[in-house]
């Protein structure tokens, strides 16, 4: 990605954040063997700041959209306080197999982290781990595929794919959670919003919808207009 890629995947900028369209299949930063990630190209959104910008939360490797970055520390600790309290709204769409069981609904799963020398981790709900509660809606159906909008209301590491999956909706592309293989993973940070300014109203912004997910989404039923 060169510094022009990067800047052209900023949704919004002011003096204390950037929202970026984060491209899937491409982690935040690198993980223990290295390798490409987005946090390595971040000097390119100084703009005039003495340091790069930092990761005020994250995405899975091959989530899309909304990520927002802190351009200093007092705005990562002013952002993370409004993550921490619930201030900050974000809405996914996701592309999931199957039919939820209501047109719209509260999945309230805790979550827990399990793991095995041979199989590595993976989330599983269970009374013991996190309280974790995602809301969703159904946008539009096709062909035993289902458009959801869905809206976190705790940050859980692979919470919406779990809590998806928790319904008989796995996501498309996520065969670890028990969805259709053999496409990406189908799922994409639509809209992010939060208080920065107590005087101003919220501000955030809207991601497009990513290349890989077009057709799906089409087939439910969206167009540019949705």
């Amino acid at each position: 990605m060169t510094p022009a890629q990067i800047q052209d995947r900023i949704l919004y900028r002011d003096g204390l954040m950037l929202i970026l369209d984060k491209p899937a299949g491409l982690p935040v930063h690198a993980g223990p063997a290295g390798g490409p990630n987005l946090e390595r190209h971040f000097d390119a959104l100084r703009f005039g700041f003495p340091k790069p910008p930092s990761l005020a939360h994250r995405l899975d490797r091959d989530t899309s959209g909304c990520l927002i970055l802190g351009r200093h520390a007092k705005a990562l600790r002013k952002i993370g306080i409004l993550f921490q309290n619930g201030k900050v709204d974000k809405t996914y769409w996701a592309v999931v197999a199957g039919t939820p069981p209501q047109e719209s609904g509260r999945i309230e799963l805790p979550l827990a982290k399990v793991s095995n020398k041979t199989g590595g981790w993976r989330i599983v709900g269970s009374p013991d781990g996190q309280p974790a509660v995602t809301d969703y809606v159904v946008r539009g159906q096709a062909d035993g595929l289902t458009w959801l909008e869905l809206t976190p209301h705790t940050g859980r590491t692979h919470q919406i794919r779990v809590h998806c999956a928790s319904i008989g909706c796995p996501l498309v592309g996520d065969p670890q959670y028990g969805g259709p293989e053999g496409k990406p993973l189908h799922l994409h940070s639509r809209a992010i919003s939060l208080p920065l300014y107590p005087k101003r109203d919220p501000v955030g912004a809207v991601a497009p919808v990513p290349p890989h997910m077009q057709a799906a989404l089409a087939a439910c039923g969206f167009t540019e207009a949705s």
